[in-house]
């Protein structure tokens, strides 16, 4: 086993925005990008990315032998330590945070990438493999959807219900979905007893934290209205995974109840050789399972993209 590898904190400046990053591994190693869902950032891939960091060590599967990465996590804009200039200011819809993320990328040189897509990461990430399919050397994605059926049906009624007619009758059920307690219900929601003691309460209380800062309000709100828009776009998504057949590992929280499992499944419908597990966790998998996730992404890396 390699020993634990630093995590760096670093900043870059896009359109005038400061954007936060967390770095870890070779500079030439091959970079995973991890992109974060909502309502967190770059804290959620904390235990994940000193593992994958590493110098070559063996993995669970004898298949492979597991290799360094570079380990690049943004918070969007908005999110985490990142710039959060108001809804005034600054367009906040996928679109534009695709686009920002695609610039933050080449501000660091980033021409060739696999990536790590969580919820909201998911949507952004796969706008900016559209744009250019050929930077994408694999997609791992974590309860990040794609497909209508991975929809939870009672998660997703009152965000439907908003997209569908936003008005102040129907933002109101949203708000609560960055409340303390809506925060703490994505992270507790669908983790069995046995690994409830593994979730930390420091996750939630920091991401509420960060949600309660002023203009947050506004800001999700209207994330959150944009995302049908997304929808609109799974037709586009799908196409690009027949056409290209990306490698894709999927590694699913199954008690998820926002991003259901079928969503996972869905992706062998157009990725035949996609590698889908799903663990007995939630929506917030790396929480409770950040050694196994780490295990099947080195794993699947090694085997599944060759090194330059």
């Amino acid at each position: 086993m390699s020993p634990v590898q630093p995590v760096h904190h670093r900043t870059v400046t896009v359109r005038g925005h400061e954007i936060h990053y967390r770095e870890a591994g070779p500079a030439d190693a091959p970079v995973l990008l991890l992109l974060h869902g909502f309502p967190t950032s770059s804290h959620m891939f904390r235990d994940l990315m000193p593992l994958l960091a590493g110098a070559p060590r063996t993995l669970g599967s004898a298949r492979a032998q597991g290799h360094p990465l570079r380990l690049i996590a943004p918070d969007h804009i908005g999110f985490g330590r990142s710039a959060a200039p108001s809804a005034e200011e600054f367009d906040y819809t996928f679109a534009e945070l695709a686009a920002v993320t695609t610039e933050f990328t080449e501000a660091l040189g980033l021409d060739r990438f696999a990536l790590y897509i969580q919820d909201y990461g998911a949507p952004i990430g796969l706008r900016m493999a559209l744009a250019h399919p050929e930077r994408i050397t694999a997609i791992v994605t974590q309860n990040g959807n794609a497909y209508e059926e991975g929809l939870g049906a009672d998660a997703w009624a009152p965000v439907l219900a908003m997209i569908a007619d936003r008005t102040p009758e129907t933002e109101e059920p949203v708000r609560g979905i960055r409340s303390l307690d809506g925060i703490k219900w994505q992270y507790e929601t669908g983790v069995p007893a046995g690994f409830r003691d593994l979730l930390s309460p420091d996750a939630w209380h920091h991401d509420a934290a960060l949600m309660a800062r002023e203009g947050q309000d506004a800001i999700q709100l209207d994330l959150i209205g944009d995302y049908g828009s997304n929808f609109e776009l799974y037709p586009a998504f799908h196409d690009y995974f027949r056409t290209t057949q990306v490698p894709l590992l999927a590694v699913w929280g199954e008690g998820d109840e926002v991003f259901v499992p079928a969503g996972a499944k869905a992706f062998g419908r157009d990725l035949p050789d996609a590698e889908i597990h799903l663990l007995p966790t939630g929506h917030f998998a790396l929480e409770t399972h950040a050694p196994r996730i780490a295990e099947l992404i080195g794993d699947f890396l090694a085997r599944r993209v060759p090194r330059p």
